[in-house]
């Protein structure tokens, strides 16, 4: 056996099976949607909140990028130390409270201060959600069922996505996008009462003597096939956040779709293609695993090469349908590589060290990436209009080929490297 083990659970592990491991992933996967819904309303809802407010595009970059990801990024790594600790259950209830009352609060915002805040209150919540999930896990599902797991509550993300959008479409044409807020918030106190109902603690680590939160992320960013997946994290955030922050904008100002339409249209298509590639991608992750593939990570990225080109046209055709279509390759793309970067950082970093292997990849994708390029492409079509160009949004979004073009790049560098931790 190759793998690495970092330390060893006290006691054996307690997998649950049947009617329990379904409630606990059916629980895990409502949290994911619930997360992603109050990630997602700003995006659908930034037309509205633009008019409202006064606000400019760079001013929305910062809201849906910095304000968020940069709080986001910084806060998921001590939470998901406390989840690899134990205390993974506690950390995401205490999650899911702040991240609700904090999107509610952002309904009452009255200008652009006030509503940053807020999405950084919401961010600091969101940030434990995904190691806390990854922890109860990968301590309560067999090895050769994970990728699969983790695939299946990634599929949360396509999922609300798709209710984000359709959603919050409709609110922003008919109630207002402050009542949508408040909506999304209140209903965190349903998703609390079903984590304390249907997830139990996980087990306790024995760790080195000395060993720290600190020396942990050292080591495991020391190795090469981590540290080229940190990168691989870093460009997907480049590529995926100002994609998920404009296309709905670029979609209603280059077209003359309404808010409902795109959410209508968009939501479904990247439910849907969420859905799939999430699924699909835990799926052959698992059966590669299971082989013991040296390609681990080409089939992401052949699609992440795919969809730079289709993403690009879609920039430039002048019918909204087939531009629609032509994003559907990176919505499908962003999806499929979620089952395969957690599932190889956790083969990497070992037992016990999941959750921070989460945790880090996270920060790869939100502290710098997904920080500034919803913010570079804001600026960038703020600047293009100053100059006169018709569609300066279009101009920004070409952020979004470029990067996966770059992805797909790294995620060829990963497989070479990470065979040496596939044994199981």
């Amino acid at each position: 056996m190759n793998r690495e083990v970092a330390s060893r659970p006290i006691g054996e592990s307690q997998w649950v099976d049947g009617w329990r491991r379904t409630a606990l992933l059916l629980t895990l996967v409502l949290v994911s949607i619930f997360s992603q819904v109050d990630r997602i309303l700003p995006f659908i809802l930034a037309e509205s909140i633009k008019a409202d407010l006064g606000l400019s595009d760079t001013q929305l970059g910062l809201i849906t990028g910095m304000a968020f990801s940069l709080s986001y990024s910084l806060a998921s790594l001590p939470l998901a130390r406390l989840s690899d600790k134990g205390w993974a259950r506690q950390v995401l209830v205490g999650c899911i409270l702040i991240w609700s009352a904090m999107t509610g609060l952002g309904g009452l915002a009255t200008g652009f201060t006030a509503l940053a805040l807020s999405r950084i209150g919401v961010a600091l919540g969101e940030a434990g959600g995904t190691p806390a999930s990854h922890a109860l896990i990968v301590y309560k599902i067999p090895e050769q069922l994970r990728g699969r797991a983790i695939g299946l509550f990634a599929m949360g993300i396509p999922l609300g996505t798709m209710v984000g959008f359709a959603l919050g479409g409709w609110a922003s044409d008919h109630i207002g996008w402050r009542k949508a807020l408040f909506g999304a918030g209140a209903f965190g106190v349903v998703v609390v009462m079903l984590v304390i109902l249907f997830t139990e603690k996980n087990s306790v680590m024995k760790r080195e003597a000395g060993e720290n939160f600190y020396r942990s992320a050292r080591k495991l960013l020391a190795k090469p096939a981590f540290l080229w997946l940190f990168i691989a994290t870093n460009l997907l955030g480049f590529a995926s956040a100002p994609f998920y922050a404009f296309a709905a904008p670029f979609l209603i100002r280059t077209h003359g779709l309404t808010a409902s339409e795109v959410g209508i249209s968009f939501g479904l298509l990247q439910g849907l293609m969420g859905i799939a590639g999430t699924l699909l991608g835990g799926r052959l992750f698992d059966r590669a695993v299971n082989r013991g593939s040296d390609t681990l990570l080409n089939p992401p990225a052949l699609i992440f090469g795919l969809s730079a080109t289709t993403t690009l046209a879609a920039l430039f055709v002048p019918v909204s349908w087939l531009s629609i279509a032509l994003f559907v390759p990176a919505m499908f793309s962003f999806a499929f590589l979620l089952p395969y970067g957690f599932g190889a950082g956790h083969l990497i970093a070992g037992a016990g060290n999941q959750a921070l292997a989460s945790g880090l990849l996270m920060l790869g994708s939100g502290l710098f990436s997904a920080t500034l390029s919803p913010l570079l492409v804001g600026m960038i079509s703020d600047a293009a209009t100053a100059k006169g160009v018709e569609n300066g949004l279009q101009a920004g979004l070409f952020v979004t080929p470029v990067f996966s073009l770059l992805t797909a790049t790294a995620c060829f560098v990963v497989s070479r490297r990470v065979a040496a931790y596939q044994s199981i």
